[in-house]
């Protein structure tokens, strides 16, 4: 892991390391204040949802659920765990808190990619794969995250992709039987460098039980997300959220940055997508999420 960006790191870098507590106090709330478009110009609806790992966690699991709830949150996205007690606990304190687990991330793929020639790796990653559906199924998710492959210095593009789309295809009996969907993600992975190979990557699958899962932060380093979500249109499943400064080329909080964010909820309208836009952020306390939970509903407005 530690000789490839991974996106799950990524809040080291130096950017978010100012999205604490300050951002609730940022100028960004002066120009929300001032910015109005009525959500219902849009004819499609979406939910706003946060990773559940920007809770703060020292907070008891009970009270970050019931904390997605009050400050206006429709779902989470967890990522999986294997020990059954805690997935217990987990389904009990969304229930009871009336927030959706929509999906689920799986860790494994990382550590442990389709791309690699070491079968000791693809058994490893098929096994977080499966753990990660059977999780969804217990948490009533629809949707599983899985990174595809990584290209590096032992792996080419080539490999890359045929070896990814050999094991993927191991897994779409499981995911068709649970009714789940793995959604490929674009992450900093050297892999899937364009709208329209990823539209061919999705496609070659043929099955609904594959789709996309598009980071509208992640590509805007080497494209813009409008111009991928027109491509990949209803091959996308789900959304991810962040901001992206170009100039600086660092993750930044929603709505700052680079990204026209209006431009890409009119995009979002365009291919009719109405779900989840989950926000993958930095941890942090009580006024920075609900910092974030308005900035996403100006989002949702077309601001």
């Amino acid at each position: 892991m530690k000789t490839y960006f991974n996106r799950r790191n990524f809040l080291g870098t130096a950017g978010m390391a100012v999205l604490g507590t300050a951002l609730a106090e940022s100028k960004g709330n002066e120009a929300m204040a001032s910015e109005s478009e009525p959500a219902d110009s849009f004819k499609t609806k979406l939910k706003k949802a946060f990773c559940f790992r920007m809770f703060p966690g020292e907070m008891p699991l009970e009270d970050r659920f019931k904390l997605a709830r009050d400050i206006g949150l429709d779902g989470v996205e967890v990522k999986a765990v294997d020990d059954p007690k805690q997935v217990e606990r987990i389904k009990t304190a969304a229930e009871n808190a009336s927030i959706e687990i929509h999906s689920v991330m799986n860790i494994a793929n990382w550590k442990y990619p389709f791309s690699s020639d070491n079968p000791s790796d693809i058994s490893k990653g098929i096994k977080g794969m499966e753990t990660s559906l059977q999780t969804a199924k217990v948490w009533g998710a629809d949707t599983v995250l899985l990174v595809p492959a990584v290209v590096n210095p032992k792996t080419s593009y080539r490999d890359a992709y045929m070896r990814s789309q050999t094991h993927i295809h191991k897994l779409l009996p499981l995911a068709k039987e649970m009714g789940i969907v793995i959604a490929i993600e674009n992450v900093w992975n050297k892999f899937l460098l364009s709208p329209l190979e990823f539209a061919r990557y999705v496609d070659e699958f043929d099955s609904p039980y594959l789709q996309a899962y598009f980071d509208v932060g992640n590509i805007a380093l080497y494209g813009y997300p409008q111009d991928w979500i027109r491509t990949l249109k209803d091959r996308i499943r789900k959304f991810h959220i962040k901001g992206f400064d170009a100039e600086r080329k660092q993750f930044v909080n929603i709505r700052d940055g680079s990204i026209d964010w209006p431009e890409v909820r009119r995009a979002i309208d365009e291919i009719g997508y109405s779900g989840y836009i989950t926000a993958e952020l930095s941890q942090g306390n009580e006024s920075y999420l609900r910092d974030v939970s308005k900035r996403i509903d100006l989002i949702i407005s077309g601001n």
